[in-house]
């Protein structure tokens, strides 16, 4: 740690340290960051472009009273950093370690969890709300990135902020402008925003020329007056569409934000002005590094580097099963023209940066506007096209709605496919997709599928493709098991997949769980049990067909599934089992009735459950039992 930077050892101690030496704290932040994250792994380029605005912030408030909202929450590495959670960075996004984003009960000066974008907005307005309810005093401040702006949620909080404007109650915004959200902006705030970069600061030439006016005697305080009450006209001529101020936000910048000083002046401003401020402050993402900077997309989420050339340390030995996907996705494209790709700010991630070079015209990045993304794939369904909308299970859930009025019940044949399916590791709570079975499996009309294997899934997708309604295809982050290769019977809607036959018991395993459930099998076969294992594909509809016959055969029922037990494939098949008057007893595993921490996939499995040893374990119980 650096000399400057350890001399802060909690909150507000950097206003100890002398303004000259700034720009030595800013640099030993960001090697401490760089340093530490290429152990960890983390997000690297996005705290990289916040160093000098995160510090201005912090000499400019006073925390834990003052509030700073953090949207999405990657970029709060350098607000930890200078509330004194340093030794933290050691087991960052570890089991029992510091989360990666910020979180309530970590720390006091984490005001409000986030994860997922375009919420601070609306949280910090609940803040201010609240604080001018009790009449107290401190100030709130939400960071929010250009991307976080293309969200729904965002444009809903900025017309609401005009309640603040009316009654003159302060709240400040600070719009961090770094042209980027993971994948370069798209769309006409991206555009409007670029306008403004372009131009001489607003706030200073419209300070200057109210003073030229108020300097002219006799008549400087009428026209000034005069101005103001036509909605500062000149305004319009120096800004297009001004949307901002047009909404009852008074705007400040654009702003350097790699200069403390000039985002210090802004912040302190703000802070004394009426109601809603928005501080528009130009980043660079991944500065201070020059092969973040020159690929932040990559370094936006990195596994652990090297620092010299920027590789991940972890050479990838075998493909993924989103390259699957992308894979698949562009020979399917290739043999029909009525195939397209949708995506939500993620078209690295979603593994669709291949299908966007091939065919630009049939792909489309809608920001992070998930809501938007499955209607409007909903309306290129009604009108013969074949969308494929590619979203994280997680991010998914936010378009529930649409889901369910505008494409399910229309029986559209939109294509979803729900990467991050299941428990993803290091990103904890807010991005585990452990809800997409529960959630899907209750809309009418939906099949849902998935598969236990590489080659499985592409047999899957090619099914999907084909089937005229809608389809959701739920797939793991990580490597794409080839477990049960030779077991590849065609896809038929709703139809189970036997692998092996047993006594006493069967195995019914969901998708990625396979590997599991194989192991612990084996495990079961070591102690003189020999379980049947299926191969469940379809979560909806259920294949009574082969439940009934199972029921017939296996007095004991196990499910497995990478989701949770709510509403899931087990509590499918329990609700079965009961109508159909069948006595055999089952047993479900599953993640119970919690959310999941940060670490391994491995170790969280060993925590819900699910792991093996402890199917196996259980099992054994249970078949004792009888």
């Amino acid at each position: 740690m650096g000399q400057i930077l350890n001399r802060i050892q909690k909150a507000n101690d950097i206003k100890k340290i002398p303004a000259r030496l700034y720009p030595v704290l800013a640099q030993e932040i960001r090697d401490f960051l760089i340093e530490n994250v290429s152990r960890t792994g983390g997000h690297l380029a996005s705290n990289l472009g916040v160093v000098e605005l995160t510090m201005a912030l912090h000499l400019c408030l006073h925390l834990p009273e003052d509030k700073i909202v953090y949207d999405v929450g990657h970029q709060a590495y350098v607000h930890k950093l200078l509330t004194g959670r340093q030794e933290g960075f050691a087991t960052l996004r570890k089991s029992g370690g510091m989360c990666g984003f910020p979180k309530r009960k970590e720390s006091e000066y984490d005001c409000f969890g986030t994860g997922h974008s375009s919420t601070s907005l609306a949280a910090a307005m609940g803040l201010a709300a609240a604080r001018d309810i009790k009449k107290t005093k401190e100030t709130i401040v939400a960071v929010i990135g250009d991307g976080a702006l293309t969200g729904g949620m965002a444009f809903e909080a900025l017309n609401n902020l005009a309640r603040f404007r009316k009654e003159k109650k302060n709240i400040i915004v600070i719009l961090n402008d770094n042209k980027m959200s993971i994948a370069e902006n798209v769309g006409g705030m991206s555009r409007y925003l670029n306008d403004i970069r372009s131009r001489k600061s607003y706030g200073e030439f419209k300070d200057n020329v109210e003073q030229a006016i108020k300097n002219i005697p006799g008549v400087g305080d009428s026209m000034i007056r005069t101005i103001r009450r036509s909605k500062d006209s000149i305004k319009q001529l120096l800004i297009p569409g001004m949307l901002f101020e047009n909404m009852g936000i008074t705007y400040l910048g654009p702003v350097d934000g790699h200069d403390i000083f000039s985002v210090m002046q802004a912040v302190n401003r703000a802070k004394v002005m009426d109601g809603p401020i928005l501080i528009h402050v130009l980043t660079k993402k991944g500065k201070g590094y020059p092969i973040a900077e020159n690929n932040p997309e990559r370094f936006h989420g990195i596994e652990p580097f090297d620092i010299k050339t920027g590789r991940p340390l972890k050479k990838k030995t075998a493909e993924s099963y989103t390259d699957v996907f992308s894979r698949t996705l562009l020979a399917i494209a290739k043999e029909n023209d009525r195939v397209t790709a949708i995506t939500a700010a993620m078209p690295s991630g979603t593994g669709l940066n291949t299908f966007k070079k091939t065919y630009p015209e049939r792909f489309f990045d809608v920001g992070i506007a998930e809501e938007y993304a499955v209607t409007f794939a909903a309306g290129m369904a009604a009108s013969g096209m074949k969308p494929v909308v590619a979203i994280y299970s997680s991010f998914l859930q936010r378009a529930y709605d649409q889901i369910l009025h505008d494409v399910c019940i229309q029986k559209l044949p939109v294509f979803f496919c729900v990467d991050r399916a299941g428990l993803v590791g290091a990103d904890g709570e807010t991005h585990q997709g452990l809800f997409d079975i529960s959630y899907l499996s209750s809309i009418p009309n939906l099949m849902l599928m998935a598969p236990k294997n590489k080659y499985e899934m592409e047999d899957m997708m090619r099914f999907a493709i084909g089937y005229d309604g809608p389809v959701a295809l739920r797939y793991p982050r990580g490597e794409a098991s080839e477990i049960f290769a030779e077991y590849r019977a065609p896809v038929e809607a709703g139809k189970s997949e036997i692998i092996q036959d047993g006594e006493e018991v069967v195995l019914l395993s969901v998708g990625n769980m396979m590997d599991e459930a194989a192991k612990a099998a084996e495990l079961l076969r070591a102690q003189g049990i020999c379980p049947g294992l299926v191969n469940v594909r379809f979560l909806r509809p259920l294949d009574e067909e082969m439940l009934h016959a199972l029921a017939a055969k296996y007095p004991v029922f196990v499910t497995l599934e990478e989701n949770v037990l709510s509403g899931g494939y087990g509590e499918a098949v329990s609700a079965f089992l009961h109508r159909e008057g069948y006595a055999n007893r089952l047993l479900s595993f599953g993640v119970p009735d919690c959310f999941v921490e940060h670490g391994s996939v491995e170790w969280q499995r060993q925590q819900m459950g699910i792991d093996a040893a402890s199917i196996a374990g259980r099992i054994l119980e249970k078949v004792r039992e009888i």
